[in-house]
């Protein structure tokens, strides 16, 4: 794991040297990702698919290569089914929408996790609202582990729809969610994984997963922000809705009807952020040319080691302890809340995030204000883990 593709790890904060810990909210960038955003303004800027010059049509092939590498890296049967959005929340409120406005009925259901993001809450809540349908929600228990079991109780012959999270941003879970795609499927009921904690940290299969939809962004992925992939089964998208309207999603506009275009530009309106694209593209790449299960070993090493340091520290209370994790770790000390310790963090130089991580219901559930979240990626070190324990035993002392 080379630190030196990433520039901005020689920053300091407060005059010290930065260890960021902040990973699920964003990765840094790699040199190289920078690098083929400003080369792609420099060189081939231009708007794509409809141009015929020479700008265009590069930079059109530039673009539909970044989608057969996301095809390629998610196992995606067709490039069809790769749709670019800015984001995995816009991802997911692209189904939700068009999901919804094609399938949902009244008192339809719709499932979803307590322990889901809120990107992946409220576009279904909204769904819900529109079409008179009801939302329902599978718990999970004090280690912070999904209760399986209460699925099979909870779909009926009214759900249309099973929401979850491939991995917890704020528990660090692994969700088993093979198991779960496979009890929705034996109802004919199709499941979304949200997956923007999952892909820069294990491999994902769609087709051995057989999910319907898939949602992630590029920015916890080394790739720039303001992009991301919804992919879904291509059952699904020719059957539902197009969730906007506009250029590059139509095939023919009259005043009296208007014809959409095939996939995956159907869901695809307006002009796309081109040069991100491309940075997604050379992100992939660079996870690839590391090595994911590699990546995925160390991290989990780097995940155990720091668990292990921090839970000697006198009032340390970890909030998710699955047995299965990848690499985030929240947690509370004593009576302190998360913001103080976390400023205190801040200025030796730790950059962790504090507060409810846009998952309220988890810390309704534990009856907590909010966690301290340290969360991990591939350029990270034992290092870095020995100075965020030293960090949190001084905070300590001082606020106590």
């Amino acid at each position: 794991m080379n630190r030196a593709d990433f520039p901005i790890l020689n920053e300091l904060v407060y005059g010290k040297p930065l260890v960021y810990l902040d990973n699920a909210a964003t990765t840094q960038k790699p040199q190289v990702v920078i690098d083929a955003l400003n080369d792609y303004y420099l060189h081939i800027n231009s708007n794509i698919h409809r141009g015929v010059h020479c700008l265009s049509q590069q930079a059109t092939n530039e673009f539909e290569r970044a989608r057969e590498a996301v095809r390629q890296y998610i196992n995606a049967a067709s490039t069809q089914e790769v749709i670019f959005t800015r984001g995995a929340t816009e991802s997911i409120n692209l189904v939700a929408a068009s999901f919804g406005r094609t399938y949902l009925q009244p008192d339809d259901e719709v499932i979803v996790s307590e322990m889901e993001h809120h990107s992946n809450i409220v576009p279904w809540q909204l769904a819900c609202e529109e079409r008179g349908a009801k939302l329902k929600v599978l718990p999970f228990n004090e280690q912070g582990e999904l209760i399986i079991s209460k699925l099979e109780t909870l779909i009926t012959e009214r759900t249309k729809i099973v929401a979850v999270a491939h991995v917890s941003n704020s528990l660090g879970t692994i969700n088993p969610i093979e198991k779960i795609i496979s009890i929705a499927h034996q109802h004919n009921v199709p499941v979304l994984i949200d997956g923007a904690q999952a892909v820069a940290h294990c491999p994902v299969n769609v087709q051995a997963l057989d999910c319907d939809f898939y949602c992630f962004s590029g920015h916890k992925m080394y790739a720039p922000m303001g992009i991301g992939v919804m992919y879904g089964k291509t059952q699904w998208l020719n059957e539902m809705q197009p969730y906007q309207g506009g250029g590059e999603m139509i095939k023919d506009v009259t005043f009296e009807k208007t014809t959409y275009n095939e996939l995956p530009f159907k869901f695809e309106a307006g002009t796309p952020s081109v040069g991100d694209v491309i940075g997604l593209r050379t992100a992939i790449e660079y996870i690839q040319n590391v090595g994911l299960e590699k990546i995925a070993t160390y991290e989990q090493e780097l995940l155990t080691y720091t668990a292990e340091k921090l839970s000697k520290i006198d009032g340390m209370r970890f909030i998710g302890e699955a047995a299965q994790k990848t690499g985030v770790i929240s947690f509370l000390v004593s009576d302190i809340h998360p913001y103080d310790m976390g400023v205190l963090l801040d200025h030796q130089g730790i950059a962790v995030r504090t507060g409810h991580h846009c998952t309220q219901p988890i810390m309704t559930h534990f009856g907590i204000p909010g966690t301290v979240r340290a969360s991990f990626a591939l350029y990270n070190t034992f290092e870095e883990a020995d100075k965020l324990v030293e960090a949190v035993i001084k905070a300590k002392n001082m606020l106590m």
